[in-house]
């Protein structure tokens, strides 16, 4: 008997980003398993940012279709929220809530069982347990950026869309990224890493993409590249788009 292919997790085809006359994304597909971690490489300006505001409902494509999970925005939106988390360089927080009304803020939202313990070990994980009653605006942006992490799988979603996450960030709050990413590993959790760290994505992911002027001009399993072959890839590719 014949087995059926698992769908993937992310699937995209053709999409394309206008803003007035420049194009952001020229026809970009994507697929990534159920599981799999990609990196998206490529310079500022490259299309990165623009690929994962569609993928998180952010903003909507002016041309393409895409579904999470098997499921679209325009017709299971708030299904499909719960199953991914965003992290990028903007915290997504309430600066006048504190650490834990941030939290338990997103966890009603998102429908969290057993909200009071998820916070506490939510905080607890990124080391925010003793500011829980600070207001964000007084955080320092790596202590923000932790408190962004920890609302990100607060609801444990089962893809992670991460754009750019280590900008900006001290040491210690960098590490906690590297194990948000290897817990992923463990849980057969769905990422998508867009950063210019070629180090981080190609020692955390299994597939890298190079995104050059809206475009995906390289692609390729990242054991398959050793470091320096990636960084040689990746400057020649850009410099030819």
């Amino acid at each position: 008997m014949a087995t059926v292919a698992a769908q993937p997790a992310i699937r995209a085809r053709g999409l394309l980003k206008r803003y007035g006359r420049a194009a952001a994304l020229r026809g970009v597909d994507l697929e990534v398993a159920l599981g799999e971690h990609v990196a998206l490489f490529g310079p500022n300006g490259s299309g990165k940012t623009t690929l994962l505001k569609i993928l998180a409902g952010v903003t909507r494509p002016t041309r393409g279709e895409f579904h999470i999970a098997g499921l679209s925005y325009g017709h299971q939106g708030q299904a499909l929220r719960t199953k991914i988390g965003v992290l990028s360089h903007h915290t997504y927080l309430y600066d006048d809530l504190t650490a834990e009304e941030n939290l338990l803020f997103f966890g009603r939202m998102f429908r969290v069982q057993d909200l009071a313990r998820r916070v506490e070990e939510s905080l607890t994980s990124v080391g925010m347990e003793r500011r829980r009653r600070d207001k964000v605006h007084t955080l320092s942006r790596g202590m923000q950026q932790r408190l962004a992490l920890a609302r990100t799988t607060l609801h444990d979603p089962d893809v992670l869309l991460l754009d750019e996450p280590d900008t900006g960030l001290d040491q210690d709050s960098f590490s906690l990224i590297k194990q948000m990413l290897d817990r992923s590993s463990g849980l057969r959790r769905t990422v998508v890493l867009a950063t210019h760290d070629l180090k981080l994505g190609h020692g955390y992911c299994d597939r890298f993409i190079l995104l050059a002027d809206g475009r995906a001009v390289e692609q390729g399993r990242t054991r398959d590249h050793s470091l320096d072959g990636l960084k040689e890839l990746y400057w020649s590719a850009t410099r030819a788009s």
